[in-house]
């Protein structure tokens, strides 16, 4: 169940790096407005076609982000972590949410609603900036990503992928990155058919690269992964 909390008393454990583009003084008004949010493991933070009215960033845990196919499919296009920012475009024009936010774990996220953000906007006309930056770098990621698809090789998209969730979920030394996701989530995040995406996990497996288990697959070999994704 959704729990809304009050007003951020103090700076999340870490930063975003789109606040960069605004100065300290801006960047605390920002986040002294937003409210934190908490959703458990498995709550859907909104549904794709939801009114959207509300910018979230992420202080802890990770959600999935999910749409719905033209054949009706649930597909997975990738993973939020602390630091990311999602329902942008919720406070530039107000229309339909674009994708399901789903929490992979317990998450917990700063909000800001539109008419908060509306005032921060007359207040401070930098926080234009802001957007068109989180909107660029939206555009950048999804340019390049289709690009991939169309002349990446399957295997290298699916090695580039995980190495990109093994930062996503990271790394301690010496102990296993999980990734929580299931062969058919991975195989909608790299744009890949299932079979494909299973032969390539089952060599790398018996390679000792990787451990493949229910819902989830293990990183054992952190740099054979960079290096297959290179």
């Amino acid at each position: 169940m959704n729990r809304a909390g009050g007003p951020a008393a103090a700076r999340p454990e870490r930063e975003w790096a789109l606040l960069d583009a605004l100065s300290a003084v801006v960047g605390a008004d920002v986040l002294r407005r937003a409210r934190r949010r908490k959703f458990a493991k498995g709550d859907i933070v909104f549904h794709e076609g939801d009114p959207g009215d509300t910018l979230h960033l992420i202080t802890k845990g990770h959600a999935a982000v999910r749409v719905t196919t033209p054949m009706g499919d649930i597909a997975t296009l990738t993973v939020l972590q602390p630091g990311d920012v999602f329902g942008e475009l919720a406070v530039v024009s107000p229309g339909p949410r674009s994708s399901t936010i789903v929490a992979l774990a317990p998450l917990e996220t700063l909000a800001l609603h539109r008419d908060v953000f509306d005032d921060l906007r007359h207040e401070h006309p930098e926080i234009d900036r802001l957007l068109i930056d989180v909107l660029a770098a939206e555009l950048r990621r999804t340019s390049k990503l289709l690009l991939e698809v169309a002349f990446v090789p399957a295997e290298k998209r699916i090695w580039r992928r995980i190495a990109e969730l093994v930062e996503v979920f990271g790394r301690v030394d010496g102990e296993p990155v999980v990734i929580p996701l299931t062969q058919e989530e991975l195989a909608q995040v790299v744009a890949a058919t299932r079979p494909t995406v299973n032969r390539v996990l089952r060599v790398a497996e018996a390679d000792g690269v990787i451990k493949l288990s229910r819902g989830r697959l293990e990183v054992l070999d952190v740099d054979e992964v960079g290096r297959l994704a290179r």
